[in-house]
Parts: C-alpha cells; structure tokens; sequence
C-alpha cells in the first residue's frame, strides 16, 4: 500500500531537481551573455576612452595651453571618462546604478573632507593656468610681499625664484584669490626719480641739464617726451620729479644710470644736493 506514495515522492523531487537546473541552467546563460555583453562594452569603451582621450590632449597642444593643465586635463578626462565605462559595463551585468551612485558619492565626500586645502589649491591651479594672471618668466609681486620670478606653474603650487635667488614654493589657493602684481606684463613702463636742489638754485637750469641726459640715452623712449617739474617745496630742498618711459627690461639700469649721471653732473652746472638742517636762534 505505501509503494505508489514513494513513487510519487520520488517523482516530485526529481521534477524539482530538473526545474532547479534548468532555472539555475537559463541564469548562467543570461548572466554569461550579460558578461559577455560587459566584457565586450568595457573593451570597446576602454578604446573609445582612449582615443577621445587622445583627441583632447591634441587640441589642447593646438590651443597651445600650459604643459602643467595638459597633462592634468588629459589625466583628468582619461580618469573621468573609463570610470563612465566601468559604470556602464556594471550596470550591463546587473548591479544597480542607485547602488553605485551611493558608493561614489560617499567616497567623494570622505575624499573632500580629507583634501579640502589640497582641492583648494587644485583649483586655484585651475584658475590660473586658464585666466593666466601670470605666466612663466614674470615677475611678480603677491599679496604675501613675495616678490620674484616665476619658474614653474605647478597644478598645486607656483615655483618663485627671488631676486637673491631664493626658491619659494607658493600654493596656488593663495594665489588665485589674493591681489598680485604683475611687473612685466606691460612693456612699456613708467618711471619717476625723485630729484632734491637747494633753495636759490636755478630749476630751468637743472631740469635742462637732467633733460639733456635723458635726451643721450637711446633706451629712453621719446614718443611721451620726459619731464621735470617742481613737485613739492620741503623743509631743506626743491623737490623735483623726473618722469621718463622706457622698456621693462632697461627699467632698473636706466634708473640706476641716470641717477650717477645727475649726481655727478649737476653740481658741474653750480646746482646743489642740500643736506638736512636746522636753523636756531639765539634770543639774549
């Protein structure tokens, strides 16, 4: 009596085992092709990261843009552009886009935190190799009172030569949104001296004397002719202000020149440099 019961038992779990395998059969297959589907998105995409990659990198050299933000933007784009293909090739396969999403966006959050000066200077390092304030082989002056010449323009720092020939590595957050002077973007530059005389000497005959020097200088520019004028009566002196133009690069030389050559030429022409003193009266 008990025989049909175990045939019957034993037919069920057989017909289980079967549907088991072949469900279990129908999932590898679909999961395979989804892998294979992945495989194939993933070495495509990978090729297509590349040469857009490539793509980049050359117009960037045809822009003809800083050889620091080339390779960080070409860094960038190849890093930004195979983790969009991971993600594709992931979600091919069946992980949810939610769940990725989740992931990158604490890792982000985490990595922000942690390298929030270091970012900081990242994109200040953006901003100026961009906008370029500045570019290699200017001297400038920052907000911080450095003053000197610029080496290198580093996507996290600036190198800074001084004129002593001290190295000085500045972060380029600092940079970016303080106040810098840059002293040779214009080539044509603006220069005043500050000249005293003695009272009772004749000021038509220094300002042709000082006119005269500047006039035997070729390095002094003639399109805005040079001036001398009175420009203030002090306690010991006449104040006079010599205004000439020259080129940024013979700023500093034509100064320094021209100084030595009124020195030694005014008091030929009975002009005098006074000195500081004080008059004191006696009253009995």
């Amino acid at each position: 009596m008990d025989t049909p019961d175990v045939i019957d038992l034993t037919h069920l779990q057989n017909t289980n085992i079967e549907t088991m395998i072949t469900s279990l059969t129908k999932m590898s297959i679909d999961f395979g092709l989804k892998l294979l589907a992945a495989g194939i998105i993933l070495s495509a995409g990978m090729w297509l990261a590349n040469k857009f990659t490539r793509h980049i990198r050359r117009v960037m050299e045809y822009r003809k843009l800083e050889p620091s933000l080339q390779t960080f933007l070409g860094s960038f784009v190849s890093i930004v552009s195979k983790i969009f293909v991971i993600i594709i090739a992931l979600t091919t396969v069946g992980v949810q886009m939610t769940s990725i999403v989740a992931v990158l966006g604490a890792a982000s959050l985490a990595v922000g935190m942690a390298l929030s000066g270091t970012l900081q200077n990242l994109a200040g390092g953006l901003v100026i190799l961009l906008f370029k304030p500045f570019k290699v082989g200017d001297t400038i002056t920052t907000a911080a009172g450095q003053s000197g010449v610029v080496k290198k323009i580093m996507i996290f720092t600036t190198e800074l030569h001084t004129f002593d020939n001290q190295v000085i590595f500045m972060p380029n957050g600092a940079l970016s949104n303080g106040v810098i002077t840059n002293m040779s973007r214009e080539s044509l530059r603006r220069t005043d001296i500050n000249v005293a005389i003695s009272y009772g000497d004749n000021v038509d005959v220094a300002r042709r004397a000082i006119l005269e020097l500047l006039a035997a200088d070729s390095r002094v520019f003639n399109d805005t002719p040079p001036v001398v004028f009175v420009a203030g009566l002090g306690d010991c002196a006449v104040n006079l202000t010599v205004r000439y133009w020259t080129s940024y690069a013979d700023m500093y030389s034509v100064m320094a020149d021209l100084q030595e050559s009124i020195y030694n030429t005014l008091p030929k022409k009975k002009i005098h440099f006074p000195f500081p003193q004080m008059d004191v009266h006696i009253t009995k």
